[in-house]
């Protein structure tokens, strides 16, 4: 039997965890400027809690935006927990980063997104052929210009 390495899943560890720093330091700090957040997440999820009306309305997904007014932030290794106000009634909600889906922070032009592994019922286990998608046009990677090599004379530094 030979082993290879799962990259899709470690994938999805790494941004799930850049999510977690992310919503630590707001925890601690606050939203700075105009970052805000719009997460998508799987409502059915088994560890995902949310009020009955809004699993009934929403039974598969849902975004929610974290901008102006939220409440009770509270991050913890599998997921986090913060009150939303919808339509003037304020509803505590648990989203495990196991169920989102995507993670978008517009002000930046930043997002994640992450793919749906189909699970083998066959093996039970994770198709692992499938990779995190990260949707190239919401994000913005600054590149260093390229440049020549430059030889800097130690002359001036010695005694």
């Amino acid at each position: 039997m030979s082993r290879s390495i799962d990259y899709g899943n470690l994938m999805h560890e790494a941004m799930r965890g850049l999510i977690r720093k992310v919503l630590l330091d707001i925890a601690d700090r606050g939203l700075p400027g105009s970052h805000h957040f719009f997460i998508t997440f799987d409502t059915s999820h088994p560890d995902a809690e949310l009020a009955d009306w809004l699993s009934d309305r929403y039974p598969s997904e849902m975004t929610v935006v974290m901008q102006h007014w939220y409440d009770n932030l509270e991050v913890t290794d599998d997921g986090f927990k913060i009150t939303l106000n919808f339509g003037d009634a304020p509803e505590p909600l648990y989203i495990p980063y196991d169920a989102i889906r995507t993670f978008v922070d517009p002000s930046v032009e930043f997002g994640l997104r992450f793919e749906q592994q189909e699970t083998d019922e066959a093996e039970g286990g994770k198709d692992s052929d499938t990779l995190p998608q990260i949707d190239e046009s919401e994000l913005e990677v600054a590149e260093a210009p390229a440049r020549d090599a430059e030889i800097v004379s130690l002359d001036s530094f010695r005694k």
